[in-house]
């Protein structure tokens, strides 16, 4: 997370890959992350305030205050996270990121669909598996849905945080344009023969 925003506040590009296009995934909970961060930025000198006013203890108050400088920080630090690591569509595939937790490839070839489709997920965790009578689904969403539908060709195993991931056979992700993602991936898959 720090290092996500010290790469933020110098403005160090998202990728370096050439030719690779970004796709940010981070609009939808925007809104959510910037109020946190103002609450809690107006909450701070308030709360050393109240605890001036309140506690004879001064080291107390001090402590305080640097817990709510490094959570104002620490959510800050999430905002960059989400900002610094989009989703990158490459020569060697698309790479599905969420902040620093998630960052796998998916290579072209391994893509047999890929459809805008906005769902809605059961939970709140970013990174979820669902299982159907096909198989296995990787969702990595944001603000519990998912705006992208990738179909694989065959299933496929990706690295994940805790480990490599059990064979899926579709992978949802969210993108703020799913239009322009579905595109981008379309360029890549085989065209149908007539």
């Amino acid at each position: 997370m720090w290092r996500s925003l010290y790469r933020w506040l110098l403005r160090r590009p998202p990728t370096t890959e050439p030719g690779g296009e970004v796709f940010s995934y981070v609009g939808v909970v925007r809104p959510i992350l910037i109020a946190f961060i103002v609450l809690s930025a107006v909450e701070i000198p308030i709360f050393d305030l109240i605890l001036r006013h309140t506690l004879p203890w001064p080291s107390v108050r001090q402590v305080v205050l640097a817990l709510g400088i490094w959570g104002l920080l620490w959510m800050i630090g999430l905002f960059a996270s989400l900002r610094v690591h989009p989703h990158v569509a490459g020569a060697a595939g698309l790479r599905v990121r969420s902040g620093f937790n998630v960052d796998f490839l998916v290579p072209w070839a391994a893509i047999a669909t890929a459809g805008a489709r906005y769902r809605s997920l059961p939970s709140s965790r970013s990174v979820q598996v669902e299982h159907d009578e096909s198989g296995a689904i990787l969702h990595v969403g944001a603000a519990k849905q998912t705006s992208v539908d990738l179909v694989l060709r065959e299933p496929l195993k990706v690295g994940l945080r805790q480990g490599v991931s059990e064979p899926v056979r579709e992978i949802r992700i969210y993108a703020d344009d799913p239009s322009a993602l579905v595109a981008r991936v379309r360029r890549h898959l085989p065209t149908p023969a007539h």
